[in-house]
């Protein structure tokens, strides 16, 4: 899981677009494909590899960011003769598009993941795919992996199955406007009952000892001109004028309706992962428990911010419990990140399940199955699921690249994990390169052991995170600082304070 999403809006200073590609350059991140591989992915979009099962007559939707058009997956939800819920999740069929051991193939290998930086994406596969012929793009038809998943009234698992398929969505819908319709009533029952089944689910999770991170996006806000951006209730009078900025970093709280459409994965993830256990052939993604070392430091971190975390209430109660509208809240939640990074792919072969195989933020075995667009493993375990509800072994192709798939992954996601943690250091620079020397009031909601005058500072206003460096007195945990910035300069400096 990222530790921040930012995102890049309207027409941002430039100096912040140059910046974001010199960092691709300084990465490395691949500038286009390969022509071999955009031939191969032309030919496959022109002839894909499409099933004999036609469901297209079921009238799916997809939900996603307004702007996104690698959209991997669809679904139908409805109630069932004699109670419960019957959900039809479809998933893009990567492989009806890529030839195991092809050019397109050992390119996605390569890449592994797509990768976000706040003004755009480097995909995982060529966009004649990713955004085209494999994107379950409204009124065209598509060849998908279908899964049916029953429920009962509670919303507990009762039967799974799961076989291409081809199918047709009827409607590209976004958070915002799914959770205008179903607060208003108008949306119609298969889309009304996301929040009937993401109600249940999320119950379900409570009931297990399960937590859901509701991470907000941070996004850079642009403003009328003659707005002063950076000065509000933290900043004193007198304190900089600002620059010529005319934007700031501020969070974007998850709606309802982004936890509802998440379990409907999670319900997927789990139904897969019983599937590939059952078959004694798989790859889990698995996260141990957090060690109380982490927690603790956690812990710290939530009276720094002001968070109530009384001792006998759990880390997954105090994290139902916040409002990620609220700053503090927010930046809390980002932290809570750090107990996720621990997690990584287990494969297991020939009826040796592993143990544990559960992820600990799951709190039930789990697997990547959903979004195969973006994410390499997805190819594999939905190509492991399809066989096993058919009876079948895996296609040999799957059962060869298993072994090294953990590693690929790893790799892949520690690509990523820095593309975002640079991406955060340069938007923050971006914005505050003009405020050099100027006050801010900040919270303190980390400390270095070792170094107590060290350590990690909040911003409520603009939404920024940094380190504190420079003084010489122990940093006060918890409190209200007043901090001057140091350095910020996109592309060579990141953001620092010293206490004021």
């Amino acid at each position: 899981m990222p530790r921040r999403h930012i995102r890049v809006t309207g027409a941002a200073e430039a100096p912040l677009r140059a910046a974001l590609r010199a960092l691709r350059t300084e990465l490395g991140v691949p500038d286009g494909f390969p022509a071999d591989v955009l031939a191969e992915a032309e030919a496959a979009a022109k002839a894909p590899r499409l099933p004999g099962h036609d469901v297209t007559d079921l009238p799916m939707f997809t939900i996603d960011p307004p702007t996104s058009t690698d959209l991997d997956q669809a679904m139908h939800l409805a109630r069932r003769a004699g109670g419960g819920y019957r959900v039809h999740y479809a998933i893009a069929d990567v492989a009806a598009f890529v030839t195991p051991g092809g050019a397109l193939d050992a390119e996605a290998h390569r890449r592994v993941l797509t990768l976000y930086f706040p003004d755009g994406k480097v995909p995982l596969h060529p966009p004649v795919l990713s955004e085209g012929a494999a994107s379950l793009l409204p009124g065209e038809p598509r060849p998908a992996l279908l899964w049916r998943i029953d429920l009962d009234a509670d919303g507990r698992r009762v039967a799974t199955d799961v076989r291409r398929a081809l199918v047709r969505s009827r409607a590209k819908l976004d958070y915002a406007g799914v959770q205008r319709r179903i607060d208003d009533g108008t949306a119609e029952e298969p889309l009304a009952l996301l929040r009937e089944i993401g109600a249940l689910r999320e119950r379900l999770e409570r009931e297990r000892g399960g937590i859901s991170l509701n991470v907000p996006e941070q996004e850079i806000v642009e403003h009328d001109p003659g707005h002063d951006p950076g000065h509000g209730p933290g900043d004193g009078p007198g304190d900089g004028d600002g620059g010529d900025q005319d934007y700031e970093l501020a969070y974007r709280a998850p709606l309802p309706a982004d936890g509802w459409n998440a379990q409907i994965s999670l319900l997927t993830g789990m139904a897969a992962a019983d599937l590939m256990t059952a078959a004694g052939t798989g790859i889990l993604r698995t996260l141990p428990t957090a060690p109380d070392g982490a927690v603790a430091r956690l812990r710290r971190s939530a009276r720094a911010l002001g968070v109530d975390w009384p001792h006998h209430v759990s880390y997954a109660d105090v994290v139902r419990s916040l409002d990620p509208r609220e700053p503090r809240h927010a930046a809390f939640l980002e932290e809570c990140t750090t107990l996720l990074r621990g997690a990584g792919y287990t494969v297991f072969t020939d009826g040796e399940v592993p143990t544990p195989a559960v992820h600990a933020a799951v709190a039930d075995e789990y697997t990547h199955c959903t979004a195969p667009l973006r994410r390499l493993v997805d190819r594999y375990a939905g190509e492991l699921c399809v066989a096993a509800v058919a009876g079948q072994e895996p296609p040999e192709w799957v059962r060869a690249a298993l072994p090294t798939l953990p590693d690929e992954m790893a790799a892949g996601a520690r690509r990523a994990g820095t593309v975002e943690r640079e991406s955060i250091d340069v938007v923050e620079a971006a914005l505050l390169s003009g405020r050099i020397g100027e006050l801010f009031d900040a919270y303190v909601i980390d400390v270095k052991e070792r170094e107590p005058a060290v350590g990690t500072v909040h911003l409520e206003r603009p939404a920024v995170v940094a380190r504190i460096e420079g003084g010489t007195a122990p940093l006060p945990l918890g409190e209200l600082l007043r901090v001057r910035l140091t350095q910020a300069d996109p592309g060579r400096a990141k953001v620092r304070f010293a206490p004021a």
